[in-house]
């Protein structure tokens, strides 16, 4: 018990932040990793997904041309996009440690692109497409932000 105690003292106390910092981060990239390997699980699973969605509409429908599925198969396709940009994220995190603001950004223009395609004009009201629109315009402004601060010369 008083190792236990001991640990804990070194953990916590003001002088020894540098080794609860280290716990935190090997915290951190461990989640990291797990959810690394989950997110390759679900995108193998997904392209597995559509591959079998394909198939069961070429083989089992009367009308193989796609013409009501079409935005439904680009949909998928765009989720497995997106979900190979949050991989990329996480695997950047754990090259650098720091979060790529400009990865994230870029990320999320994806998905709301994504929401735009398959926007189905007949079954939605206009407000949620100008949402959608507001949103890309946002996340453009953003995306230019952090780009034009990253590629601009430092005077440091």
């Amino acid at each position: 018990m008083k190792q236990f105690f001991k640990i804990l003292k070194k953990i916590f106390f003001p002088e020894k932040d540098d080794l609860f910092l280290k716990l935190v981060e090997s915290i951190e990239v461990t989640v990291s990793k797990i959810l690394s390997l989950a997110l390759i699980g679900v995108i193998i699973f997904a392209v597995f997904d559509v591959v079998v969605f394909i198939y069961q509409r070429l083989v089992f429908t009367s009308n193989p041309l796609f013409k009501d599925t079409l935005f439904e198969i680009f949909g998928l396709f765009l989720n497995i996009l997106i979900a190979l940009e949050i991989l990329e994220n996480v695997t950047a995190y754990l090259r650098k440690h720091t979060f790529q603001v400009e990865l994230v950004i870029a990320t999320s223009l994806i998905a709301v692109a994504r929401k735009i395609i398959i926007f189905d004009i007949d079954k939605k009201p206009g407000e949620d497409l100008i949402g959608l629109g507001f949103a890309i315009i946002a996340l453009s402004i953003s995306f230019w932000i952090i780009r034009s601060q990253k590629n601009r010369p430092s005077n440091h």
